[in-house]
């Protein structure tokens, strides 16, 4: 993937949201570390998606991490409405980047280069770098 110079780059799962950047060439990326905003987990909208008792006792649907993924999502839309993100990858497990996409603004749309659907929270920098050169 062509990510451009000084792009953010979001990563995101149920639990955890870091904000990097790209401070390498586009298609060698070299991400510093960022910045971990503190997020209120309000949005609890995906619960109507996500009310069978059978998903619930299964374990498939945890609805504080869908309200997790939706709270990243805003946060990222106070950023592209405020313009203080031009280009923006994100990652995320595929069920959080479903949730999210739900929560886009058309601002953070205007933003938005990718996404790759893939856990890669907790991962060493050095592996996200080649998963983002290999998508």
């Amino acid at each position: 993937m062509h990510l451009p110079k000084n792009a953010h780059v979001a990563l995101v799962d149920g639990e955890n949201f870091t904000v990097m950047r790209n401070g390498g060439a586009p298609l060698e990326p070299k991400l510093d570390r960022g910045e971990q905003p503190d997020l209120s987990a309000t949005n609890y909208s995906a619960g109507v998606k996500h009310q069978d008792d059978i998903g619930q006792e299964h374990g498939r649907t945890d609805l504080k991490e869908l309200a997790h993924g939706a709270a990243a999502a805003e946060w990222l839309n106070a950023k592209a409405i405020a313009g203080e993100m031009d280009n923006l990858l994100v990652i995320a497990d595929p069920k959080t980047l479903g949730e999210m996409r739900r929560h886009y603004h058309s601002e953070l749309e205007k933003c938005l280069i990718g996404e790759i659907g893939k856990t890669l929270t907790g991962e060493p920098t050095k592996r996200i770098e080649q998963a983002i050169a290999a998508a």
